[in-house]
């Protein structure tokens, strides 16, 4: 019963934020630093979420593999590489640190 209810109280709350968003008037959406803070907030929390996911351990932090992936992932946009070859530097070196025990 208590996941049910735990279901039932995120759909109400997805429900009401997305109510939220469509209630704010126009007015303020049009504002500069909404529509700066709008461009960039996504920006900031998908590098958030790949700094946790690249030198995070549960609680620790790790420099293992991930972090040599992501330097080469780096390394490849430096250069001005096509998406799916960064993913595959990406790859290919995390494959690599790993195969070579680190």
């Amino acid at each position: 019963m208590n996941l049910w209810l735990a279901i039932g109280l995120t759909v109400v709350g997805c429900y009401a934020v997305k109510l939220a968003g469509l209630l704010v008037p126009t007015g303020v959406l049009e504002r500069p630093l909404v529509r700066r803070l709008a461009a960039l907030l996504p920006v900031a929390l998908l590098a958030a979420l790949t700094a946790q996911q690249a030198f995070a351990d549960g609680r620790a932090l790790v420099l293992d593999a991930r972090a040599a992936g992501l330097a080469a992932a780096a390394v490849a946009l430096l250069l001005r590489a096509p998406f799916l070859l960064v993913v595959a530097a990406a790859v290919l070196v995390t494959a690599g640190v790993r195969a070579l025990g680190g």
